[in-house]
C-alpha cells in the first residue's frame, strides 16, 4: 500500500503557497467551474477528487495558464497570476503534469525531459536527477516515448515536470488508463518528490488512492465544491455522497471546510 504523505503542522498554518479565488470558468455555454476557492500551504498533497466532468481538469489547467477564467483569481505566493501567461507561470514556479500525459510520441525520451528544461528554474532537480529517480529511464533514453508502456510515458512526463524546478507541482489524473499496481509505484515515488520541497495539487478520479496520499481534499461535483477537509475528518458516506450528489450532499461541506 502507497505510504501516506500527511505532514503533521502544516496543514492550513501560515500562508498559501498556491490560491484560488472564486475561480469561474466557462466552455463556450457551459460553466464548467463555479466560484471554487482553494488554498494549498507549502509541503502538502491537496486532492481534488470528483467524477469524469466535475471540472476537475478544467480547474488544473486554468491554474496552470491554459484557460482563461470568467472570475476569480490565481495566485502564487500572494502574487496574482491570473493574467499571466502559461510559460511565465512556469518561470515562477507552475507546472502541470496534464491528463494523458501529451508526451511527444516522435521524441525520445531524453528529448521529451529536455523540453521541461525550457522555463526551467534553478532548483534540485535535473535531467540526471530524475534518472537516479527513475531507474529505468537512463538505459531508455534514447527510446521514443511512443514505444513505451503508460506507466512509463507517465513518469517521463512526470519528470518532464520536475525538470522545471516547480515550486508546486500540478498532477491531473495520474492513474488513468494504468494498471492498479503500476498506479501504486508511481504514487509510491511522491514521498521522494516531496523531499525536494515541492508542494502538489493533485486531480484525481481514484478516490481510494486520493486519500491515502492527500493532506486535505475536496471534491467536485459539476463544478461546484460539495466536500472539503482533510481524510481524517470525513467518512467513506461523505466522501460518497459528495462524489455522486447524492441527497443530503449540501449538508456535508460543513467540518473540515473553510468559511
Amino acid at each position: 500500500m502507497t505510504t501516506p504523505v500527511k505532514r503533521d503542522g502544516e496543514v492550513g498554518g501560515g500562508t498559501p503557497l498556491l490560491e484560488a479565488r472564486d475561480l469561474t470558468v466557462n466552455h463556450g455555454q457551459l460553466r464548467a467551474v463555479d466560484a471554487i476557492s482553494l488554498r494549498v500551504y507549502p509541503g502538502e498533497v491537496y486532492a481534488m477528487i470528483g467524477a469524469n466532468g466535475a471540472g476537475k481538469s478544467t480547474l488544473l489547467r486554468t491554474i496552470a495558464g491554459l484557460h482563461q477564467p470568467a472570475a476569480g483569481a490565481v495566485l502564487l505566493d500572494g502574487q496574482d497570476l491570473t493574467r499571466v501567461r502559461p510559460e511565465r507561470r512556469a518561470r515562477q514556479g507552475i507546472a502541470l503534469v496534464p491528463e494523458g500525459r501529451r508526451l511527444f510520441g516522435s521524441l525520445s525520451v531524453e528529448e521529451n525531459l529536455k523540453v521541461g528544461t525550457a522555463y526551467a528554474r534553478k532548483g534540485p532537480w535535473t535531467i540526471d536527477r530524475v534518472y537516479e529517480t527513475f531507474t529505468w529511464m537512463k538505459d531508455r533514453r534514447n527510446q521514443r516515448t511512443a514505444q513505451l508502456s503508460g506507466g512509463e510515458q507517465q513518469t517521463v512526463a512526470i519528470g518532464r515536470a520536475l525538470v522545471a524546478n516547480p515550486r508546486v507541482l500540478l498532477l491531473d489524473e495520474l492513474s488513468l488508463g494504468l494498471a492498479p499496481v503500476i498506479v501504486q509505484r508511481i504514487y509510491g515515488m511522491l514521498p521522494q518528490i516531496l523531499a525536494t520541497g515541492l508542494t502538489v495539487l493533485l486531480v484525481e478520479q481514484d478516490v481510494s488512492q486520493a486519500l491515502r496520499v492527500a493532506s486535505r481534499l475536496q471534491c467536485l461535483l459539476e463544478g461546484r465544491t460539495t466536500l472539503e477537509g482533510t481524510p481524517a475528518d470525513v467518512t467513506a458516506e461523505q466522501v460518497e455522497a459528495a462524489y455522486f450528489g447524492l441527497t443530503g450532499a449540501a449538508a456535508v461541506l460543513g467540518e473540515g471546510s473553510e468559511s
